[in-house]
C-alpha cells in the first residue's frame, strides 16, 4: 500500500473516531432528554441525577478529545524557549536558509532554541492541512553543542524533509489525529466511574486500530526525511548525526543529574548561564569513546508500542545502503555547530532564564569549585551521621567495669541529638577499640525491614559498607576543615574532592582495617597524626 493510500486510510479511521464520538454524544443527549420529559414518571430523583451527572462527565471527556484535534494544529506560545531572529544569529539562520534552498522549501517563520537534545518542526496548517500556514522550527541548544556544522546541516535537511513531501500535508492531519486519539484515551483512563472504564475500553480498541495504521504513515515520513537529508547533506554526515544523537542524549542526562542538579539539595545554583552552558564543558572534556562510555550499561528507553520513529539502527542501515558520495561525515576537524552562535554564553543565560522556575531567581549562585566543595561537605555529613548516631547510642547504652568488661543497657538512646553532641572521629575509633563496633554499633545502625533480623557474620557484612561510608565521610569532613581537600569539577570524570597523596593512597586500606571483624584503628590513626603534624 502506498503512503498516500495509508494516509487516506488513517484519515478515514480518524473520521470514524469522530463519528463514534458524535453517535455517543447523540445517544447520551437522547437519554438525558427522556429523563427530563414527563414520559417516564416512575423514576427516583436520585437516579435521574446520577444518570445526568455521568452522561455530562462522559460527554465532557469525548468533547475534550475531539477538540484536542483542533488544538494539536495550533502554534502556541513557547515560554521555555528562546526566539532567534536572523538579526540575532545570522550565521545560524544562514544554515537554515541554505537547507531550505537545497530542499526547495520556504523558511520557517519562527526559530526557537530549546533545552533538549532534539530538533523539530511544526506548521499551523489550514483547512485540515490543505493550505500551508505559519512554520516553526525548534533546535536544541545541547544539540548544537554536540553536533558539528556538517551534522547540523543533515539535521536541518531532515527537518525540512518533513515539509518537503507533499504527501505530508495529509500525513500531518493523521499525526494530529494521533494526538487527539491518545488524549481522548488518557481522559477516559483518568475517569473514576465504571461507565468511564466501559467507554474507555471502546475508545482504546478503536484507538489501537487507528494508531497501528497511522504509525506506518509516521515512520514513512521519518524515513523519507532521512533520505532527503542524505541527498542534500551527505550520506555519511546524516548517518553520523543519527549515531551521535543517542550518545548526546545520554551525556545530557548525565550532565543534568550530576552537574546541573548538584546544588539542588543545598538550594543553590551553578554560575549564571551554566545550568545549561556547563554541558559544552563536559563535551569538550569527553570526546570519542569517553563520551560514548556515558551510555554504556544504560538501558535504552523502551520504545513506545506506537512510536512514530523507526529504530535508529534501522534508519542508519537504510542510509548506509545509499551510494557513497564525496562528502565526509563531518565528525573530524569540523567546528561545532555551537560556533555558529554569536555570544553563546549570553544565549545559554537567556535559555536558563526561560527554563528555570521563578523562585530560582532567589537562589544563591556558586562557582563550580565552591559548589563541588559545598556538595561534598553536605554529602559527607549525610554519610557520617548514621554512624555517629549509632555510636552515640552504643556509648550511652554501655558501661565499662573496673575489669574492663563492657555491659550494655538497652534503655538509653541518642535519637534527636544535635550534631555538636555526636561523637567525633577519634571518639568513634575509641569505641571501635573497646569492641563496641560489632557488639553494639551494628545493632544501632539503621537497617531496612528485610535486614532487621540479620545476626552474626550476615549482619556484619551487611552493615560494614555503611560503616565504611560513615568513616570515609568523617575523614572527608576533617580534610575539608583542615584545608587539605580540594574541589575538582572533573568534567571528564566524577566531581568530588581531591585528597592529599597519602590519603588517596592509603585511606581505603586504613578504613578497611578499622571495620574488619577484629577492628584495627592504628593505620587510620597514623594518617590522622600525619595530618595534625602537617597542620602544625
Amino acid at each position: 500500500m502506498t503512503f498516500r493510500l495509508r494516509a487516506v486510510r488513517g484519515l478515514v479511521l480518524l473520521a470514524g473516531f469522530y463519528l463514534m464520538g458524535v453517535v455517543l454524544l447523540s445517544a447520551m443527549a437522547a437519554l438525558d432528554w427522556l429523563l427530563v420529559t414527563p414520559l417516564f414518571t416512575a423514576r427516583a430523583a436520585w437516579f435521574e441525577g446520577m444518570v445526568l451527572t455521568v452522561t455530562v462527565l462522559l460527554a465532557a471527556a469525548i468533547l475534550r478529545g475531539m477538540f484536542a484535534f483542533l488544538r494539536a494544529g495550533r502554534l502556541g506560545p513557547m515560554p521555555h524557549a528562546v526566539a532567534v531572529t536572523p538579526q540575532d544569529q545570522p550565521e545560524l539562520w544562514e544554515q537554515v536558509r541554505a537547507a531550505a534552498e537545497v530542499t526547495g522549501e520556504r523558511l520557517p517563520d519562527e526559530l526557537y532554541l530549546i533545552a533538549e537534545v532534539n530538533a523539530g518542526v511544526a506548521e499551523q496548517n489550514r483547512l485540515l492541512g490543505l493550505l500551508p500556514g505559519r512554520r516553526r522550527m525548534l533546535l536544541g541548544l545541547p544539540l548544537l553543542a554536540g553536533l558539528t556544522v556538517p551534522q547540523l546541516r543533515a539535521v536541518l535537511a531532515h527537518e525540512f524533509g518533513h515539509y518537503g513531501n507533499l504527501d505530508t500535508r495529509l500525513g500531518g492531519v493523521t499525526m494530529r489525529g494521533r494526538k487527539a486519539v491518545l488524549h481522548t484515551v488518557e481522559v477516559f483512563h483518568e475517569g473514576s466511574t465504571r461507565l468511564h472504564y466501559a467507554f474507555g475500553t471502546l475508545y482504546v480498541s478503536y484507538a489501537r486500530m487507528f494508531l497501528r495504521t497511522s504509525q506506518s504513515v509516521a515512520r514513512h515520513q521519518e524515513l523519507a526525511a532521512d533520505q532527503m537529508a542524505a541527498r542534500h547533506a551527505g550520506r555519511d554526515a546524516t548517518a553520523a548525526a543519527l549515531r551521535i544523537l543517542p550518545v548526546l542524549a545520554a551525556a545530557h542526562t548525565h550532565y543534568l543529574e550530576t552537574y546541573a542538579a548538584m546544588g539542588r539539595p543545598l538550594g543553590v545554583l551553578p554560575p549564571p548561564g551554566e545550568v545549561h552552558g556547563g554541558f559544552q564543558r563536559l563535551l569538550a572534556a569527553r570526546t570519542g569513546k569517553r563520551l560514548a562510555a556515558l551510555s554504556v550499561g544504560q538501558r535504552p528507553p523502551r520504545p513506545h508500542q506506537y512510536d512514530s520513529h523507526p529504530p535508529t539502527a534501522e534508519r542508519i542501515a537504510l542510509i548506509e545502503k545509499l551510494p557513497a558520495d564525496d562528502r565526509a561525515d563531518g565528525s573530524a576537524d569540523e567546528p561545532a555547530a555551537l560556533t555558529l552562535l554569536h555570544d553563546p554564553d549570553r544565549v545559554f543565560a537567556a535559555l536558563e532564564a526561560r527554563t528555570l522556575p521563578q523562585e530560582a531567581a532567589r537562589l544563591q549562585r556558586m562557582s563550580w569549585d565552591d559548589l563541588v566543595m559545598a556538595r561534598a561537605v553536605a554529602d559527607a555529613e549525610v554519610w557520617s551521621r548514621p554512624l555517629r548516631v549509632a555510636v552515640a547510642r552504643a556509648l550511652r547504652s554501655s558501661a565499662q567495669g573496673a575489669d574492663g568488661t563492657v555491659t550494655l543497657r538497652r534503655d538509653a538512646t541518642a535519637e534527636g541529638v544535635a550534631n555538636d553532641q555526636l561523637p567525633g572521629l577519634e571518639e568513634i575509633l575509641d569505641a571501635f577499640d573497646r569492641g563496641l563496633l560489632w557488639m553494639a554499633v551494628v545493632d544501632c545502625m539503621p537497617k531496612p525491614h528485610q535486614a532487621a533480623r540479620l545476626i552474626g557474620p550476615a549482619a556484619r557484612n551487611f552493615i560494614r559498607p555503611k560503616v565504611f561510608d560513615g568513616l570515609a565521610g568523617m575523614v572527608h569532613l576533617r580534610l575539608a576543615e583542615a584545608g587539605y581537600a580540594k574541589p575538582d569539577i572533573a568534567w571528564s570524570g566524577q566531581p568530588g574532592l581531591v585528597l592529599p597523596e597519602a590519603w588517596e593512597k592509603d585511606m581505603d586500606d586504613a578504613i578497611d582495617a578499622a571495620v574488619a571483624d577484629t577492628p584495627d584503628t592504628a593505620p587510620l590513626r597514623a594518617l590522622l597524626v600525619g595530618l595534625h603534624r602537617a597542620s602544625a
